[in-house]
C-alpha cells in the first residue's frame, strides 16, 4: 500500500481505497471491515477517507463498480478475436478464474453482498454484473448453436447460469479449503466436463 496516499489526487485516492478494501477482504471477513480499518491500512484518518466517500456503503459500491469493470473487461479481452464460440467461452472461464486467483478478496465481498437481505447499492452492482456477464454468454451460446458447435437443443439461459455457477462453486470450495490458488488446477478439468455437456453430439 502506498504510504504517501494522503497526498494523492482524488481519483487516485479512490483507486487506492478500492485496492485497500480488496486487500483487506482477502484476509478477513468483509462484513467486519470498518472504515477505521480501511483508513489505517491506507495510513489515513477516517476524516480524510470520508472526504472522498460519504459512508461505508459508498466505498462498497465503488469497489463493486471496479470489480464489474475489471472482470468484464478481462473476459472481453480474452474472447476477442476468437472465432469459435466454445473456445471463446473457455478463454472467458480461464480469465475469470485468473482474476479470482489474483484478487481473492473479491469473491468474499461478492458472496457477502448477495447474502444481505436489503438491496444495497453494492448488491445491485453485483446483480447487474451477473446479468451483463450472462448476456455475453448467451450471445456466444446462440452463435455456437447456429454454427453447429453446440447442441441445437441447448438451453442457452441454463447453460449461461451453469457457466457462472460452476466458477462460483469452484471459488467457494477453494475458499473453504483456504487455498484460492487451487482453482488453477481445477479449472481446466472442470471446464472439460462442462464442454462435453453443452457440445454438439456430432
Amino acid at each position: 500500500m502506498n504510504m504517501h496516499s494522503k497526498h494523492l489526487p482524488a481519483d487516485e485516492r479512490r483507486a487506492v481505497t478500492i485496492e485497500a478494501v480488496v486487500d483487506l477482504a482477502g484476509t478477513q471477513n468483509p462484513s467486519e471491515i470498518t472504515t477505521a480499518a480501511i483508513a489505517k491500512h491506507m495510513n489515513l484518518t477516517q476524516g480524510a477517507l470520508f472526504r472522498h466517500f460519504p459512508n461505508k456503503d459508498a466505498i462498497w459500491k465503488a469497489v463493486m463498480e471496479w470489480v464489474a469493470e475489471q472482470l468484464l473487461a478481462r473476459i472481453d479481452r480474452s474472447a476477442q478475436g476468437v472465432d469459435s464460440p466454445l473456445a471463446a467461452m473457455e478463454a472467458m472461464f480461464m480469465s475469470h478464474v485468473e482474476f479470482v486467483a489474483e484478487h481473492p478478496g473479491v469473491p468474499r465481498m461478492m458472496f457477502g453482498e448477495l447474502q444481505r437481505a436489503e438491496q444495497t447499492p453494492a448488491k445491485l452492482m453485483v446483480q447487474n454484473l451477473i446479468q451483463r456477464y450472462g448476456e455475453r454468454l448467451n450471445r456466444l451460446i446462440e452463435k455456437g448453436k447456429a454454427n453447429g458447435e453446440l447442441s441445437p437443443t441447448l438451453d442457452a439461459e441454463a447453460a449461461a447460469t451453469l457457466f457462472i455457477g460452476t466458477i462460483q462453486g469452484m471459488v467457494m470450495q477453494s475458499l473453504l479449503a483456504g487455498d484460492v490458488k487451487r482453482i488453477h488446477n481445477d479449472a481446466p478439468r472442470v471446464f472439460a466436463i462442462y464442454r462435453r455437456g453443452i457440445g454438439s453430439a456430432q
